[in-house]
C-alpha cells in the first residue's frame, strides 16, 4: 500500500487522528496514526472511517468517495447459490469463533494482506466489547469452510472481509448475514469498496456525501446483532 507522504498527523477535537471525513479527497487517506483500541474504532466506523493499512505501516485511516454499500433489499442471490444454501449443505452460527474468521480473511491472499496482528489484536478487543462480531459457516462434518466479520454500531454493520475454504461459503455467509440485518433492525450495510465478488453480489457505489447522511441516521437506531 502506498500513500501521499509526508502526510501531517491531524488531532481534530475529540482527539481522533483523522480529518472530517466529508472533507477528504476521493481516494479517501484522511488521517494517519492512533491506536486501535475499542474506543477509537468505535468513533471511526460512527464516523465513517476505517483503518486500512500493511504490516509496518503506521495505521491509515480511510473513508472513501464513493462508498461501496449492499442494500438489504438488494442481495443478488443465483439460482445456483439458493439451491445450495437450501440443501443443507451449510450450518451458519453467530460469534463462534471471531478470532479465527479474521485470521481466515487474511491467510493466502496473492496480493498480501491487511489482516495484521496489530488488526487482529485490535479488532477482537472490539468483539469482546460487543462490537465486532463474526459469521462462520461450517461443513456437516463440522469443518470451518468460510465466513465473515465486521462491525456493528447501532443500525450499521460494516462488512470488513469474508474468506472461503469451500465453494459457495463465504457467499452462503454473506446471504446468511443480510438476512440477520434484516430481521434485527439494521438499515446500513457498508462494504466500503467494491470488489468482483460483492458486485456480483449487489454492491453499489453511492457518493460519500450520501453514505455520511445515511451513516448519522443509522448509528442513532437501536439495532443488535447478537444477544
Amino acid at each position: 500500500m502506498s500513500w501521499p507522504w509526508p502526510i501531517r498527523r491531524l488531532q481534530p477535537e475529540g482527539g481522533v487522528p483523522w480529518i472530517d471525513p466529508a472533507l477528504g479527497e476521493p481516494e479517501g487517506l484522511i488521517g494517519v496514526g492512533g491506536e486501535l483500541s475499542p474506543l477509537m474504532l468505535v468513533q471511526a466506523y460512527s464516523q465513517g472511517v476505517f483503518p486500512w493499512f500493511s504490516e509496518g505501516d503506521p495505521v491509515l485511516w480511510w473513508s472513501p468517495d464513493p462508498r461501496a454499500i449492499i442494500e438489504l433489499d438488494g442481495l443478488h442471490v443465483s439460482r445456483r447459490l439458493a439451491r445450495t444454501i437450501r440443501s443443507g449443505t451449510f450450518h451458519v452460527t453467530v460469534n463462534r469463533c471471531f478470532e479465527a474468521v479474521i485470521r481466515s480473511c487474511g491467510e493466502n491472499r496473492d496480493e498480501g494482506t491487511w489482516v495484521t496482528e496489530e488488526m487482529v489484536r485490535g479488532y477482537v478487543a472490539l468483539h469482546r466489547e460487543g462490537f465486532a462480531h463474526s459469521l462462520e459457516v461450517w461443513t456437516q462434518d463440522r469443518q470451518l469452510a468460510g465466513g465473515i466479520y465486521g462491525v456493528a454500531v447501532g443500525g450499521l454493520f460494516a462488512g470488513e472481509s469474508m474468506f472461503h475454504r469451500v465453494t459457495d461459503a463465504s457467499k452462503a455467509a454473506l446471504v446468511a448475514l443480510v438476512e440477520r440485518l434484516k430481521q434485527r433492525g439494521f438499515s446500513l450495510f457498508d462494504v466500503q469498496m467494491k470488489t468482483d465478488h460483492t458486485e456480483r453480489m449487489g454492491a453499489r457505489d453511492i457518493p460519500r456525501e450520501e453514505y455520511l447522511r445515511r451513516l448519522r441516521i443509522a448509528v442513532e437506531q437501536n439495532a443488535k446483532f447478537a444477544d
